[in-house]
């Protein structure tokens, strides 16, 4: 169980980030806001981090490359992406590499609740 859950907020739309941030503090989370996926990558805060929420689609490197990223250097961070355009493959793919879930965008407050409470209690295994 994580006492002090950190969220890694990654999208390049300046709104989304500032909604998504405010409603995960509103669920006791603290949060950290990235507007790309080069900027989290280059942060030395990776490894105190419980949980990242990725855009899918941003301009250079997109919310699956990053993922695809840590997970080859070994970081293995739960992780939740939203898109407004999620493909079918996008998505096989997303959940192949272990992602949580996909969320469409607008994100539903209450799924997204669902899922952070389940990693806020270490049972990430039980939202696949």
């Amino acid at each position: 169980m994580h006492m002090n859950p950190i969220v890694s907020i990654v999208d390049d739309d300046e709104s989304v980030r500032i909604a998504t941030s405010s409603l995960v503090r509103s669920l006791g989370w603290g949060a950290r806001l990235y507007a790309s996926a080069e900027q989290f990558l280059a942060s030395d805060e990776i490894h105190d981090v419980t949980c990242i929420i990725s855009d899918v689609q941003m301009p250079g490197i997109s919310g699956l490359q990053m993922y695809w990223r840590l997970l080859e250097s070994g970081v293995r961070l739960p992780v939740v992406f939203i898109s407004a355009f999620a493909s079918d493959l996008v998505r096989r793919q997303a959940l192949e590499a272990g992602a949580l879930c996909v969320l469409s965008k607008p994100v539903d407050a209450v799924e997204l609740s669902r899922h952070l409470q389940m990693v806020k209690a270490g049972r990430t295994d039980a939202l696949r």
